[in-house]
């Protein structure tokens, strides 16, 4: 995954985030920092940063002065980077150009644009500072390709800078490193894979990385997912006899004589309510993270009724 973002609005960008990592049982004092502290914050992240790959000290960096949940940054077409790289690209430039290090952070309580972190996500062991380096693609490139190939390895954060996260947000940091995007992708997968979500992330993946391309989630006896492009992911619904019927390979015992007596249908109706359970744990998920779900009724060829263009 060491690709750099790049979209036809504009050029190439590195994506990445300041990622703290708590220390157990640390809350946060607050969310977003005003203002008039967020440049000190931004312009040690842009020091840090061009120690890590000096060229960086050419472009511009960006950062939002607010932490945020993963599942805030990874969102198909990176929403939350997008919204900060175009409040960047409209921010003025002094005579003679250069590079510049640009912080958003709030104005009587107020974060600008939609850079605000939701308070549905908040509380998460790990906060996001996200940020952007932006400039000539040349110097993207190179700096990005550095990024991609030792930051995660080699990307503590300054002392100085973890000191004034810390001190600034009100929590207790116990790791403070840098992150970018696809850095995150790689660890959200292995977090999901613990999670007992592994089969999920294929499709997710595709949805961040890939979003004009299709996946399924076809792994029994795990709900039914299709996504199908643009931030759509389609889920068969099952009528209990339609989901036994389509389950049977993967459920011994689920079959049309399972009914017989009352332990086998005790059985199945608590398999069934695991089966319902789990679909609304996975339509929370991909909810999260920017996906649209829509439930799909199924009876026949669950597969082909999913891939089927929606009635008109």
């Amino acid at each position: 995954m060491n690709q750099t973002i790049a979209n036809q609005q504009g050029p190439a960008r590195v994506l990445g985030a300041l990622a703290l990592e708590l220390s157990p049982g640390s809350s946060s004092g607050r969310d977003a920092l005003p203002q008039a502290e967020a440049g000190a914050l931004a312009a040690l992240v842009a020091t840090d940063l061009a120690a890590f790959a000096p060229e960086a000290a050419r472009l511009d960096c960006s950062l939002v002065a607010a932490h945020f949940d993963p599942v805030e940054l990874l969102r198909p077409g990176w929403p939350l980077h997008q919204e900060l790289w175009q409040l960047a690209a409209k921010a003025p430039r002094a005579p003679g150009g250069g590079a510049r290090v640009l912080a958003f952070g709030s104005h009587e309580g107020r974060l600008p644009g939609a850079l605000s972190p939701s308070p549905e996500y908040a509380g998460g062991p790990l906060r996001l500072l996200p940020f952007v380096l932006d400039g000539d693609p040349a110097t993207v490139a190179a700096v990005s390709a550095r990024l991609e190939a030792d930051l995660v390895e080699e990307g503590m954060a300054g002392a100085a800078t973890a000191l004034a996260a810390q001190e600034a947000f009100g929590i207790q940091v116990e790791h403070a490193r840098y992150l970018t995007v696809h850095d995150l992708c790689a660890m959200t997968a292995m977090q999901y894979e613990h999670a007992g979500l592994a089969e999920l992330w294929p499709l997710l993946e595709t949805a961040l990385l890939s979003p004009t391309r299709e996946a399924w989630l076809d792994a029994p006896p795990e709900p039914l997912l299709h996504y199908a492009g643009k931030g759509q992911v389609r889920m068969a619904l099952f009528a209990p006899a339609a989901w036994r019927s389509h389950y049977r390979a993967a459920l011994p015992g689920v079959d049309a004589g399972a009914d017989a007596d009352a332990e086998s249908v005790e059985r199945i109706a608590r398999l069934y309510a695991h089966f319902e359970a789990r679909q609304r744990q996975l339509a929370s998920l991909l909810r999260a993270h920017g996906l649209a779900v829509e439930f799909i009724h199924c009876r026949d060829d669950a597969r082909a009724e999913l891939a089927a263009p929606p009635a008109p």
